[in-house]
């Protein structure tokens, strides 16, 4: 097991070292207009650009860029947030982030269990049809379909809901929640569709078993037999997916942040993409690969956790 775990952890540094290499390149080879004037503007760019080492050969940079990233030295801001240091800026960034992808998973995964199992108990049934008819619907739908809906409806039109989240960090108060609620329905939507059609599989599965025919010819009922064998086995591959959605709640989502204005993540690396600020772009997609990484080693090695069968087959 400890092999398998070395060798997974060694793959997943090599993946990390691969992608950050093609975003360098990427990001550098994007075309900077010059900034050839002479007013005081102009000056301070190209010398900022200068001290930066932009303006060296792109193996250089990389050579320059890594040597700092092990010093812990990850630069600072050029286009955006000029001169602050992008971990400090990351660090004022994140916990709305955090907030508002923890409260989307803590309402979204009961909801999906729920309905996966509702589908699976009522299989072929008109409770299941509907609940199959949606969940195919909010999974082929874009996420950014549900953001413009969301937000003309419930926030210009009916005005429930503002356009834009409330600015601070006042996380317990009521109504920075309700600012923050129809960005969160966008992210429930889409997990709550994920999570169901993945449980009502696993569940289905289960209950045509024959442990199941077996639990019911000892004279358990089929309540009982659902909750005592039926949700336990088929929890062992839904587990891991649970896992890794709170995992990526430090990730955020891009497009909703930007639509909602949410002062996170997601938003800040759509801002250095745009600007063509190599520090935070390349800090950012750092922090999102390695998380993405981490996340898939955690659920993989989580499966030998809660299926002993998978552990007794690793030794």
């Amino acid at each position: 097991m400890l092999r398998y775990v070395l060798k997974r952890i060694g793959l997943m540094l090599l993946t990390f070292l691969i992608i950050m290499t093609m975003c360098f390149v990427l990001i550098r080879l994007l075309p900077v207009t010059p900034c050839k004037s002479n007013d005081q503007t102009c000056i301070s760019i190209n010398a900022w650009r200068e001290a930066l080492g932009y303006n060296k050969p792109i193996i250089v940079q990389y050579v320059l860029y890594i040597k700092h990233v092990f010093q812990g030295d990850f630069g600072i801001g050029f286009t955006i947030y000029g001169g602050k240091d992008v971990l400090s800026v990351l660090n004022e960034k994140l916990p709305s982030t955090i907030y508002l992808n923890i409260w989307s998973s803590l309402i979204a995964i009961p909801i999906g269990i729920l309905l996966g199992i509702i589908a699976a108990l009522k299989k072929n049934k008109w409770q299941d049809q509907l609940i199959s008819v949606l969940v195919m619907l909010f999974i082929s739908v874009p996420s950014y379909v549900y953001c413009f809906l969301i937000q003309y409806i419930f926030c210009a039109k009916l005005k429930w809901f503002p356009l834009v989240v409330n600015s601070g960090y006042d996380f317990w108060n009521p109504v920075f929640f309700h600012s923050y609620f129809p960005a969160m329905l966008c992210l429930i939507i889409g997990t709550v569709a994920g999570l169901t059609r993945y449980t009502r599989a696993e569940l289905t599965e289960v209950l045509t078993s024959e442990f199941m025919v077996l639990a019911r010819a000892k004279g358990l009922t089929r309540g009982q037999a659902t909750w005592r064998h039926a949700l336990r086995n088929a929890m062992v591959p839904i587990f891991p997916m649970i896992l890794g959605e709170f995992i990526s709640c430090l990730s955020g989502s891009l497009i909703i942040e930007n639509f909602f204005a949410v002062p996170g993540v997601g938003s800040l690396y759509l801002s250095s993409i745009n600007n063509q600020d190599y520090n935070f772009f390349m800090f950012l997609s750092m922090f999102y690969v390695g998380i993405g990484l981490a996340a898939a080693l955690i659920i993989d090695l989580s499966y030998g956790w809660v299926d002993p069968r998978i552990r007794m087959g690793a030794k």
